[in-house]
């Protein structure tokens, strides 16, 4: 599969906020967290839960740097 994102950061799921709609999804990444707003369908579809490992990809029109 090709994907047009560039930046791909493997992480672990570590916790799943379901609502009604959308599910928030907290993925660690070495010492960074990173939390994704996806569809309920989504989880339930992927069958994600605690302790898998993921992919965050991440495209954004807006990136800011801070040193």
């Amino acid at each position: 599969m090709k994907i047009s994102g560039r930046n791909k950061l493997p992480g672990v799921v570590k916790e799943i906020k379901m609502g009604e709609v959308a599910a928030e999804v907290l993925i660690e990444s070495g010492s960074n967290q990173i939390v994704a707003t996806i569809t309920r369908g989504s989880v339930e579809d992927m069958g994600l839960k605690p302790g898998d490992n993921v992919t965050a990809l991440i495209k954004a029109s807006s990136v800011m740097v801070m040193k």
